[in-house]
């Protein structure tokens, strides 16, 4: 099956691409076959239209917390969610989301959803430092737009899959939850980052990677030197999220990995995690 893991920024440019893993999985291998870098939201989009078969991993939320949602009195199905969102100009909807967290308490501004609470992962109404509110603008609207079979927010039968993907998880399951491994800035990087991705692209390849995932990650020795020089991690990411989706992929007569009565409108992010198995 042909997997694809997929790296995510809102304004992708020359200097910060959307980077894409292109890999193939077959029994108990991943083989990362390509690492590419889209510098625009076009060229993503473009590789959405792709015909499958064809299952992706994107490293963005798919969705808005539903207290949000409903506080805003927005629709309260995806789909119409969504329209409502893109319709929305850029400023428009940051602003928006300043003026409701401003009307919050203390503690209770950024809401969570399910799946970001049993993920460890931050709200996807964030606006800044990891702006992932923004990211969700960017490209949720582009998801919807290609028809892809989006699980578990708007499934559709069609043979391109895309999954929610969050790669920290799969860096707590092989070097453990503490040890940073990127920057945004590429000169701040550090000889303790470097070891740190070292370890993540060599237990991709190991024991602890099969057990927990079914699987081992084969990057080549090439692809692999890329990886851990690249300081920004963002190749490194793909990577993982392809193998959250190559997760999903073996567990598709289970489910997907999604837990039976999750919130299809908040959507899920897949791993071994987020259903409560050991992380």
């Amino acid at each position: 099956m042909q997997i694809y893991g997929v790296d995510f920024t809102s304004a992708p440019k020359k200097s910060k691409p959307i980077t894409v893993a292109e890999c193939e999985l077959a029994d108990s291998r991943l083989v990362v076959h390509g690492l590419l870098r889209f510098a625009d939201l076009d060229r993503f989009q473009r590789s959405l239209e792709q015909p499958g078969p064809w299952i992706a991993g994107m490293d963005f939320p798919f969705s808005q917390p539903r207290r949000l949602v409903r506080d805003l009195d927005w629709p309260d199905s995806w789909e119409a969610m969504v329209r409502h969102v893109a319709s929305l100009e850029p400023g428009a909807f940051a602003d928006l989301l300043d003026l409701y967290r401003q009307s919050r308490p203390q503690g209770d501004r950024e809401h969570k959803r399910e799946t970001d609470v049993a993920a460890k992962s931050l709200s996807p109404m964030k606006l800044y430092g990891v702006p992932l509110a923004k990211m969700f603008y960017a490209g949720a609207p582009r998801l919807l737009k290609s028809g892809v079979n989006v699980l578990p927010c708007r499934p559709n039968g069609d043979k391109r899959v895309v999954l929610e993907a969050y790669p920290a998880l799969v860096v707590r399951a092989l070097i453990g939850p503490q040890r940073s491994y990127k920057s945004d800035v590429q000169r701040k990087q550090t000889d303790k980052r470097k070891k740190a991705r070292r370890e993540i692209v060599a237990g991709l390849a190991g024991e602890a990677m099969a057990e927990r995932y079914g699987f081992r990650v084969d990057v080549g020795r090439h692809r692999a030197g890329a990886l851990v020089d690249d300081g920004t991690g963002d190749l490194l990411d793909a990577v993982l999220a392809a193998a959250q989706a190559a997760w999903s992929w073996k567990r598709r007569y289970r489910g997907w990995g999604l837990p039976e009565g999750c919130d299809r409108f908040e959507g899920w992010i897949v791993d071994p995690a987020t259903l409560g198995e050991g992380g």
